[in-house]
């Protein structure tokens, strides 16, 4: 599959994830996609060994296919085994996403979601974190916006599917222009 660029350029970026002001990891990716809105790329798993949840584990030969949007809240990853086998999705809530040529910065607001590839467990992730950062007093604008995606991933991961968000339509690209903003956080 060719890159899509909304800047026409690069088919590599770096992915900059952001956690209370420090970078907490970097690591490169395959850009699939960018339309000047939503910004798909695709990684191997970026920290070294494995990270065991207990609900999944992530290791060396998973797939990532990630998905960021400049006007939304929350990414969303698909997960696959390194057999090409999706374990589920990783949903991080952040700030909307920033692409400045080759490098995509995403700022990280604590909370997560984790839904199975089957769609029967979802599990909303580190809510003592989120409380823990202060964010409620530092921007409570913020940290309303980050409740209310956290709110819509896990609305959509038990209703239509995280696939919904991810899988592009056939006509028109990626559908994440058809999903109602109230709903997964954006005004």
């Amino acid at each position: 599959m060719s890159a899509t660029s909304a800047d026409g350029g690069a088919t590599t970026v770096e992915v900059v994830l952001v956690k209370a002001g420090a970078t907490k990891i970097r690591y490169p990716a395959e850009l699939l996609h960018d339309d000047g809105t939503r910004v798909t790329v695709r990684a191997p798993w970026a920290a070294p060994g494995v990270r065991d949840f207990g609900f999944v584990r992530f290791e060396p030969g998973d797939v990532f296919t990630e998905h960021y949007w400049r006007d939304r809240w929350y990414a969303v990853k698909e997960v696959y085994a390194a057999d090409g086998a999706l374990k589920g999705w990783y949903c991080d809530v952040t700030r909307p996403a920033v692409r400045e040529g080759a490098v995509l910065t995403v700022e990280d607001l604590d909370l997560d979601l984790w839904c199975s590839a089957d769609g029967a467990a979802v599990l909303r992730l580190d809510e003592d974190e989120f409380e823990a950062s202060g964010l409620r007093a530092a921007d409570p604008a913020a940290a309303v916006a980050a409740l209310r995606a956290l709110d819509g991933l896990e609305a959509l991961a038990r209703g239509a599917g995280l696939r919904e968000v991810t899988e592009p339509a056939p006509d028109r690209g990626f559908r994440s222009e058809s999903l109602s903003t109230e709903v997964y956080g954006t005004s």
